[in-house]
């Protein structure tokens, strides 16, 4: 009656691994987090919330001007080329250059700048160094930085982008 049975060692006890499991996934996870936390970086973060918010006031009077002056651009993208007629209330648009800023929704490295040299009056055209596909947020200026007009779109569009400044500027 006082047999004793064989106990198996303690790498083959199943209690023992149902009881520690889980907090060994637990550290196996939370080391895997710091390692991505600590060398991804975060682009979508400013440093400066107040300086970001004091320079709100000054687009919503860049677009402000944009809709006094009534600006109306189209853009028409063929292949890496871009070309741009730009229109006031008063007629074409004279100014020397333009500046177009397409920003990636979430990749700041993808960002692109095109500058528009004039061609004639009211039509300006760019080039593109790189394709871009996919969704993007513009950002048209003239060269003294008064005005803007900016908006998000598919691109590249296939039959260009219509852009008017809006009536009433929003924050």
């Amino acid at each position: 009656m006082t047999e004793q049975a064989p106990v198996a060692p303690w790498y083959r006890q199943p209690w023992f691994w149902f009881l520690t499991i889980f907090p060994l996934a637990a550290i196996i996870w939370c080391t895997v987090m710091i390692i991505v936390a600590t060398n991804m970086k975060d682009t979508m973060v400013t440093d400066d919330y107040s300086k970001a918010g004091r320079g709100i006031n000054l687009e919503i009077a860049r677009d402000q001007k944009a809709a006094d002056l009534g600006i109306v651009a189209q853009l028409n993208f063929d292949s890496r080329a871009v070309s741009l007629d730009l229109n006031t209330e008063s007629g074409p648009a004279d100014f020397p250059y333009l500046v177009l800023n397409l920003f990636h929704p979430t990749l700041a490295d993808r960002d692109r700048t095109i500058q528009f040299q004039r061609t004639g009056t009211g039509h300006y055209r760019g080039q593109m160094l790189e394709d871009i596909n996919g969704r993007w947020y513009y950002d048209l200026r003239g060269p003294d930085n008064e005005w803007r007009l900016k908006g998000e779109a598919q691109l590249p569009a296939q039959n260009g982008i219509t852009v008017r400044a809006e009536g009433s500027a929003r924050g």
